[in-house]
């Protein structure tokens, strides 16, 4: 079977999202933006696994823009943490590559898909 690429980095994001709110809880004492993050970066990989399970293309397609928009929002908290000087820009720099590396995979496969449909 071939490795699905935005399932792995998405689920391996996922744990990456975990272990900074557990950082940010412990060490920063920080748990309002924490928890946005954490439920943002963790649901774009439960978005990747619902889409993969989608009933149908457009189903496919919509449950990916889901997982879009919550890498999108993700960004937003790590910048946000960032700027606020919550979080120390060295530890974000990984996260925000690997987080632009996701939208862009996503919407690869979203265009690709979507193009599937209109010529079928």
């Amino acid at each position: 079977m071939k490795d699905n690429i935005i399932k792995t980095k998405s689920y391996n994001f996922a744990i990456r999202i975990v272990n900074l709110y557990k950082y940010l809880t412990v060490n920063k004492r920080e748990y309002i933006l924490s928890k946005q993050i954490l439920r943002s970066g963790t649901s774009i990989g439960a978005n990747v696994e619902e889409a993969i399970g989608g009933q149908s293309e457009k189903d496919f397609v919509s449950k990916l823009s889901m997982a879009y928009k919550e890498a999108r929002e993700t960004r937003y908290w790590i910048n946000l943490l960032v700027d606020t000087y919550i979080l120390e820009k060295n530890l974000s720099l990984s996260l925000l590559n690997d987080c632009e590396e996701i939208c862009k995979i996503i919407g690869r496969i979203q265009k690709t898909t979507k193009d599937k449909i209109r010529n079928s």
